[in-house]
């Protein structure tokens, strides 16, 4: 452990309170900030025609697209991951980690098998279906919202909590996939 981290592990651990809280902290922000990312027209165009694309899929299709996208994680030909990660949703999605000077460290949309539609940057499998990150907002309904536990992040050295929640339809009100944003737990408030 660096003494980054442990100095942040003692400040959490002696302030009881405030670590409790952050569950609280982070659905705060998904209310405050984060369901306006969701609402964006060209998202919701993209999660409704992702949903109507992937709907014949069978369970096996859906685990050979997942294999497919884990092969390419570290190869130099990525058919699966690329033209995911150049669609503009994904680009402004990126935009949006970028701008946030490091108060948010990833995102992600999913349609409402699981299946990933957007990203700010390739995440470590294509379906998140099988994920409490998906099993606790999507089936759940149109205001739930999931607050992974805070965890440690090796990649970019810091604490990270993730904050996933149902995307809906603005017309509707429906809901129609899933969204997932990494917060930099050292710059919750």
């Amino acid at each position: 452990m660096t003494f980054r981290a442990a100095t942040l592990l003692l400040a959490l651990l002696a302030l009881p309170v405030q670590a409790e809280d952050v569950p609280q902290q982070v659905k705060g922000i998904v209310e405050k900030d984060l369901r306006a990312w969701a609402a964006d027209p060209a998202l919701v165009a993209a999660i409704i025609a992702a949903n109507e694309a992937h709907a014949p899929l069978s369970q096996p299709q859906i685990d050979s697209l997942d294999a497919a996208w884990r092969a390419e994680l570290d190869a130099s030909s990525r058919p699966t991951i690329d033209p995911i990660l150049a669609s503009p949703e994904s680009q402004t999605l990126k935009a949006k980690i970028e701008a946030s000077g490091g108060r948010f460290t990833e995102a992600f949309v999913t349609d409402n098998r699981g299946l990933n539609v957007a990203q700010a940057g390739p995440t470590s499998d294509y379906w998140q279906g099988d994920e409490a990150k998906f099993q606790e907002t999507y089936p759940k309904g149109a205001d739930a919202v999931y607050v992974s536990e805070v965890e440690f992040d090796e990649s970019s050295q810091s604490y990270s909590v993730q904050a996933s929640f149902t995307v809906n339809d603005p017309a509707t009100k429906s809901p129609i996939g899933m969204m997932t944003v990494g917060l930099n737990a050292e710059l919750i408030q």
